[in-house]
């Protein structure tokens, strides 16, 4: 039983009096006490129960959890920077797919311009973001996979807890993702929780392909997902300067220009 399936338990067992004790759960969950403490501890942190003797209670007023946010600038912002640039760079990448191949869209705005591009390729795709499936569902012949884990509503991502496996077990060619900067040291995002998200799918692709315009080589911090060498090609549009490219093309990385 997967980590949001015993809370969605925890919390139906709270439901009829309000209290659930520990010798219940511990009963009627196929989990260690520790598993289930921290199940406690995460709910607790997400203001959903409160942790009493004897085990655990549902907050008082029904307080909703927060809203899990990721660091970094808000989907429906970024969907509107540098679109036409995304838009070349989406349209170069979907030209890279093969009828009927299993392939792996990270989430992000420039991955997301690949889509209309897709139809009629009878793809497998695996992608953690709600906005692609969305994009991808009126294609009939796409197949969509997505794996387990926590919405993240601003950016209408998938992720799961660090530790946790929630990926189908799916391999594929191609890895199409993005990267909020990229530099000497490799590809790097805004938010840690990103991190372990993209190196599931880094660990499941036999290329990895990266989708970025020109001004994410301008900024170099964040948290480091992959080192350059790890990249096999970049697809990026005709504003990137020259000691960019040649920082690339000198980490054997092939460079792609999208008009």
């Amino acid at each position: 039983m997967h980590a949001s399936q015993r809370e969605t338990h925890i919390i139906a067992a709270m439901k009829p009096s309000g209290f659930v004790s520990y010798r219940d759960l511990e009963a009627s969950l196929d989990a260690s006490a520790a598993t289930i403490r921290r199940d406690l501890s995460r709910l607790e942190e997400q203001g959903r129960i409160i942790r009493v003797h004897g085990g655990a209670k549902l907050a008082e007023g029904g307080r909703k959890p927060p809203m899990l946010r990721l660091a970094g600038t808000p989907f429906d912002q970024s969907i509107t920077q540098n679109l036409s640039a995304k838009q070349a760079i989406g349209r170069a990448a979907a030209a890279l797919c093969e009828l009927g191949e299993g392939v792996m869209i990270d989430g992000g705005t420039t991955t997301l311009q690949m889509c209309p591009h897709l139809a009629g390729l009878d793809l497998q795709v695996l992608t953690n973001s709600l906005h692609i499936v969305t994009a991808l569902l009126p294609q009939a012949g796409t197949k969509i996979l997505l794996p387990s884990g926590v919405v993240f509503r601003e950016q209408n991502i998938i992720l799961a807890p660090a530790g946790e496996e929630s990926m189908p077990r799916f391999h594929a060619p191609k890895l199409f993702m993005g990267a909020a900067a990229v530099g000497p040291h490799g590809a790097m995002q805004a938010d840690v929780v990103l991190v372990a998200a993209e190196r599931r799918l880094i660990d499941r692709a036999e290329q990895v392909i990266l989708l970025v315009d020109s001004t994410k080589f301008q900024s170099t911090s964040g948290a480091i997902v992959c080192d350059l060498e790890e990249i096999d090609l970049v697809i990026t549009d005709a504003g990137i300067e020259p000691a960019a490219r040649e920082m690339l093309e000198h980490a054997g990385i092939q460079v792609i220009v999208a008009q």
